[in-house]
């Protein structure tokens, strides 16, 4: 496997590793019988949320690059 396809799937990891984090967020808000999560399951959620478009973002520029250049 070449270095380009080695940085594709380290952001294809990130990706993944933020949108799980979207949903362990999400399992903080609909906890059971408690209200003291709330406030740290939303707050988790925009930011997973925030930081899944930004990796996406950077992804696809990467992607681009390497497409130019031949490597992909």
């Amino acid at each position: 496997m070449n270095k380009a396809k080695l940085v594709m799937f380290i952001y294809a990891l990130a990706a993944m590793l933020s949108m799980i984090g979207i949903g362990f967020s999400v399992s903080f808000v609909f906890m059971a019988g408690t209200d003291k999560y709330d406030t740290a399951g939303m707050i988790g959620i925009i930011a997973c949320i925030i930081v899944t478009c930004v990796i996406f973002i950077m992804g696809m520029k990467q992607k681009k690059k390497f497409v130019q250049a031949g490597l992909l």
